[in-house]
């Protein structure tokens, strides 16, 4: 198997298993996942996060997590493609970002980061620019709930607006936060209508202000 066989692979299994963990678990083992650009993926399986947010251990737990959340929710994506390879590529910019710093491990960032790199991992295999481009704004702007909810300065719902689906960055957002252990589906589904409850409002008054 190449790199090519291998990106082919598991785009089929993202978008029609049930849980393309499975699948991404037992091929993570294989020498050609070290190979670029499957290496950026590889390289989360090493990178820890803070047990406090992630009692999952590693990004790649994470990830795994998340993946098999978004293939649970893809019906109701308007791009199941994009949605899947955003969910499995959301984190890609967090081994080159993670530090510890006071004791506490971040990876500030790594939404841009991600974008970038996501970017340079679809390009090793598809020249659709459309495809490449709406997975990685999705990844860039994957952190916007967090943002938007806690009213922090790093919030561009203007931004966002211009440059993704935002009701797509929300259903990732709420795969994202289920992909933790000890998750309540409950609470991060408001959390979820909350955001998008905030985003409209502020674009509504910045519709209605081009007519003032």
């Amino acid at each position: 198997m190449n790199t090519l066989s291998l990106y082919r692979e598991t785009d089929l299994r993202l978008r029609q298993d049930d849980k393309p963990s499975e699948y991404l678990n037992a091929v993570s083992s294989d020498p050609v996942f070290r190979r670029e650009p499957f290496d950026m993926l590889y390289k989360l399986q090493t990178t820890e996060q803070s047990p406090v947010h992630h009692p999952e251990g590693s990004v790649w737990n994470h990830t795994m997590l998340v993946t098999d959340e978004a293939a649970r929710v893809k019906p109701q994506s308007r791009n199941l493609a994009v949605f899947m390879w955003a969910a499995l590529l959301h984190d890609i910019g967090k081994p080159a970002t993670t530090r510890i710093r006071k004791g506490k491990i971040t990876a500030y960032d790594h939404d841009k980061v991600g974008a970038e790199l996501a970017e340079s991992f679809l390009r090793e295999f598809t020249d659709d620019l459309d495809f490449i481009r709406n997975v990685s704004e999705l990844i860039r702007y994957h952190m916007q709930i967090l943002y938007v909810l806690r009213d922090l300065p790093f919030a561009d719902i203007k931004g966002m607006d211009r440059s993704t689906d935002i009701r797509e960055v929300a259903l990732l957002g709420l795969c994202d936060r289920m992909g933790r252990t000890n998750s309540d589906r409950s609470k991060e589904q408001d959390n979820m209508r909350l955001f998008l409850k905030k985003c409209n409002h502020v674009l509504s008054k910045k519709r209605s202000s081009r007519f003032l």
